[in-house]
Formats: structure tokens, sequence, C-alpha cells
């Protein structure tokens, strides 16, 4: 069985340690600032957003995902209410084809009882990746993202995420996005709280991005 500390304890840990290890990490840490990640303790709206947001653009998912939460009542998702709707409703919300058989799939072993959501919580990171990803459409990196935003486990290294291995190529000056083992193996040095190594991998991208946006917004004046 799993047990947690509190998460604003597990930060300022991983703080510490992330400052320690890795002058570039000490580097960034000082220019973001303190980590906010704020899980979502929602594990089934969690899934339902993951599957929804595969390969589209943020702004087409939330678009997709109000689509899914007008149509449904008192705009609460959940898999008694999904599981009223036929494919052809699912379709009509905006969903694929595929993303359609994917949250049938997933509200389907939630209801015979193959996925039970409520023992995640006291399984092991791997278990739950284990559990995942026997539903159609749900794979590691969607697991992973589960692991990190619905139960803020400590220790995981999506080496799958794009945005991930971008922000770890502009962090570490790399000449071309680092390969999945040559993440793995500089992830080594994060343990135990790779999450959060991850964390502010993503928040130095979206910072680069954001000033390189500046600078041409200034540019154009």
């Amino acid at each position: 069985m799993v047990t947690q500390e509190p998460l604003d304890d597990v930060i300022s840990a991983a703080i510490s340690h992330l400052s320690t290890v890795d002058p570039v990490m000490r580097a960034i840490i000082e220019q973001i600032g303190p980590c906010t990640l704020k899980p979502n303790p929602d594990v089934f709206n969690a899934l339902i957003d993951a599957i929804i947001s595969q390969q589209i653009s943020v702004r087409a998912a939330d678009a997709i995902l109000a689509r899914v939460r007008t149509a449904l009542p008192d705009g609460i998702i959940t898999p008694t209410a999904l599981a009223a709707c036929d494919f052809e409703t699912l379709r009509t919300m905006g969903l694929s084809t595929q993303k359609a058989r994917y949250i049938r799939s997933l509200v389907e072993h939630i209801q015979n009882g193959q996925l039970q959501l409520e023992q995640l919580p006291i399984l092991s990171d791997e278990e739950i990746i284990q559990r995942l990803t026997v539903v159609k459409g749900i794979g590691r990196w969607t697991a992973e993202m589960v692991l990190i935003f619905t139960f803020a486990r400590a220790d995981v290294l999506p080496v799958d995420d794009l945005g991930f291995l971008e922000g770890a190529r502009a962090a570490y000056n790399l000449p071309e996005r680092p390969k999945r083992a040559e993440m793995l193996a500089r992830g080594e040095l994060w343990r135990p709280y790779r999450t959060f190594a991850t964390w502010y991998m993503w928040a130095w991208r979206h910072f680069l991005q954001r000033r390189e946006r500046e600078k041409t917004r200034i540019v154009s004046l």
C-alpha cells in the first residue's frame, strides 16, 4: 500500500534535492520559482481529458471537452453519464471515431469491474500503469500524466513526452531532442523526484516560449 507525504513537503524536498545535484536545474528553479503543481484527484475526468487531448492542440481539446460537458446531465462527466451515450452521440460531441471507441472502452472497463478507479491511489506507480493500459487508447504516456496530475507521484519520468524532451534540450543546450535512453540516464540524477524535474522542464520550455513571444511583440511595435 502506497502512502504519501503532504505535497508541500514533497515539493520542498524535491527543490532542495534537484538544486543540490544538478546546477542546471538549480538555475532553472531560481528563474521559475516554486513548483505550482496542483493535482486534480478526479481520475476519471483526468482519463477522459487525456484521451480527448491525444494528438490535438490544447485549444481544440478544451473545446471538445466543453461540448462533452454541455451534452451531459448537469455538465458532469461520469462513467454513468457517458455510458448512456451511444457511439454516434459521442461522435456528435466532436470526438473522432477512434477516441469515441477509447471512451467507450474506458467506461466498459469501469462498469464491468475490470478497472476499479477507487483502488488506484493505494497502488504503486507501475501497478497503476498496468491497470490503466489495459484499456484501449490508454498508453504509458497517458498513465504517466495521471500519475503526475492526479496522484502527484513524485518520481515519474515521462520520456515519451515531447514538451519534456524539448524543455530538456533547451535547458542543457543539446544539439537535438534527446533520445529516450539519454533522458532515462539523465533522470537517474533526479531520483526520487523526477516528477518535479519534469515539471521544471515543462515550465522552462513555456518560459522560453513566452519570452520569445514578448521579443517578437516588442520588435513589431
